[in-house]
């Protein structure tokens, strides 16, 4: 994952309404949708930017800090322990259930998620590539075994009760802004399998999505008639993409986003409006289609 700066843009002169929006998927009624960080927070999870698409706190971890030192590992284990609780009581939002609603209404063959917290399959979604993978997952880096996170935490909370008690203000995607005084006794979770090193099932930023959901998503797209974005920034290149090659295909392109995207000069149209209220309305009027 890649996040590259945004080089300044003037934003859309035009903010499209509802009815709009509605006329845009009659006349392109397969959509390839692609969704971000602002389709959660209604669950209460967090977003990454602000409305400009700039970093509300400090950047989430690298992959490369969290391989290059045990303190980075301990600092990243110590903040999930704390922070993902959330995400794992988080319960789906009207846009998610909008969304399955849409899929099982035809207009949504597969839909592209840039999310790790899989809402989207909870609320109903059955045909969802996530992109940056799940977290509810945990991998070995050195067997290949796979653990499910809610054991991981069982095993951080019984090797480490100093943090039982410690609060932090939630971050994005189960991070917590937690700033431990006593990292150093911090114990870091280590495969049941090999004793090997553990990473979560997540594409972290400097690592590269797999090929084979790229081209999946690449497929998705082939055969959609135009493109839904909602709750993205497209900041990050791995979902910014699907809107260059959009273009490339003459393949329109809607966004619903409280904010700038960087995809703003590449939209045929925008809607500035929460999420849930949009889709959710959405839903309904093609239901009465």
């Amino acid at each position: 994952m890649t996040d590259l700066q945004l080089p300044p843009t003037e934003p859309l002169s035009d903010s499209h309404t509802l009815d709009d929006l509605h006329r845009f998927v009659q006349r392109h009624p397969r959509l390839f949708v692609l969704t971000g960080a602002g389709i959660s927070t209604d669950s209460g999870i967090p977003g990454y930017r602000d409305d400009n698409g700039a970093w509300k706190r400090s950047p989430p971890i690298t992959l490369q800090e969290f391989l290059g030192t045990l303190a980075m590992r301990q600092r990243y284990w110590a903040r999930s322990m704390v922070g993902w609780p959330l995400v794992a009581r988080a319960q789906p939002n009207a846009a998610h259930v909008a969304l399955a609603r849409l899929e099982a209404a035809g207009h949504v063959p597969t839909l592209v998620t840039q999310n790790v917290d899989g809402l989207h399959q909870r609320a109903g979604s059955r045909d969802v590539i996530e992109l940056h993978g799940g977290i509810g997952g945990v991998s070995c880096l050195d067997c290949g075994a796979q653990h499910s996170r809610a054991t991981i935490q069982q095993t951080l909370e019984a090797d480490n009760p100093a943090l039982l008690d410690a609060t932090a203000e939630a971050a994005a995607d189960g991070d917590a802004h937690l700033e431990w005084h006593d990292l150093g006794g911090f114990r870091v979770p280590a495969c049941s399998n090999c004793g090997g090193l553990l990473k979560p099932s997540v594409v972290f930023f400097g690592e590269s999505v797999p090929k084979a959901r790229v081209d999946a998503a690449s497929h998705a797209l082939d055969a959609a008639d135009a493109v839904l974005v909602a709750g993205s920034s497209l900041m990050v290149y791995s979902g910014y993409r699907f809107c260059v090659w959009a273009q490339r295909q003459g393949k329109p392109i809607a966004a619903i986003n409280l904010g700038r995207t960087r995809a703003d000069p590449l939209l045929s149209l925008k809607v500035a409006a929460p999420c849930g209220d949009t889709l959710s309305a959405l839903a309904g009027l093609l239901a009465g289609d």
